[in-house]
C-alpha cells in the first residue's frame, strides 16, 4: 500500500471510524496492513480462505447480552463461544446472542465486520485464550470485506480484555 493509503481510511479499506482508533491508540502503522477483498469476509471460513491463514488464525468479535449488557467475546475462528462458560465467566443469569440492532447499536459496526476495539461504547471484553496459540491472527476491520493482520497478546491489550477460557469443548 502506498503512503496515501496510511493516511487515507478510505484507500487501506479500514472502516474510517476504526483507522482512527487505530490512530488514536498508537497503532496508525496497522491501517496500512489492512487488507480489502472484494468478496465478503463476513464469516471466519471466508476471512481465512481470503487471507490465506488457518481458520484459527481469525479473531471473531462477537457480541451477546449478558442479563442484558451488551459484551464482547473475542473467539479464534475455528471455536465456538460456550454460552454456559461466559455466563459463569460474568456471573451473569443469562447469556444469549445479541440482536442485530445491539450490535450496532453498541458498536457502531455491522455483523461480520466488527472490530475488537474501536467501538461507539465502551463494553467488557471477555478473550479467548485460544488466540494465544499463534503469533499473528487476523480481524476485521470494521467493514465485512476489510481485515488487518496483529499479535493477538496486542489485540487483547488493546481491546481491554480479559483472557477467559469460553470455548466449546467438543467430545
Amino acid at each position: 500500500m502506498t503512503t496515501t493509503a496510511a493516511t487515507d481510511a478510505e484507500g487501506s479499506g479500514a472502516h474510517p471510524r476504526f483507522a482512527e482508533a487505530l490512530r488514536e491508540l498508537g497503532l496508525g502503522h496497522l491501517v496500512e496492513q489492512v487488507r480489502r477483498f472484494p468478496d465478503a469476509t463476513r464469516t471466519a471460513t471466508e476471512a481465512a480462505a481470503a487471507v490465506g491463514c488457518e481458520l484459527s488464525q481469525i479473531c471473531k468479535s462477537l457480541i451477546f447480552a449478558a442479563d442484558g449488557v451488551p459484551v464482547l467475546v473475542l473467539m479464534d475462528g475455528a471455536s465456538r463461544v460456550d454460552l454456559e462458560l461466559v455466563r459463569k465467566e460474568l456471573g451473569a443469569d443469562k447469556v444469549t446472542r445479541a440482536k442485530v440492532d445491539v450490535v450496532r447499536e453498541t458498536t457502531g459496526y455491522a455483523i461480520g465486520g466488527v472490530p475488537p476495539f474501536g467501538h461507539k461504547t465502551r463494553t467488557r471484553v471477555l478473550a479467548d485464550r485460544s488466540l494465544l496459540e499463534h503469533d499473528v491472527v487476523w480481524a476485521a476491520a470494521g467493514t465485512p470485506y476489510a481485515v488487518f493482520p496483529i499479535a493477538p497478546e496486542d489485540l487483547v491489550a488493546h481491546a481491554g480484555g480479559t483472557l477467559v477460557d469460553v470455548r466449546e469443548r467438543t467430545a
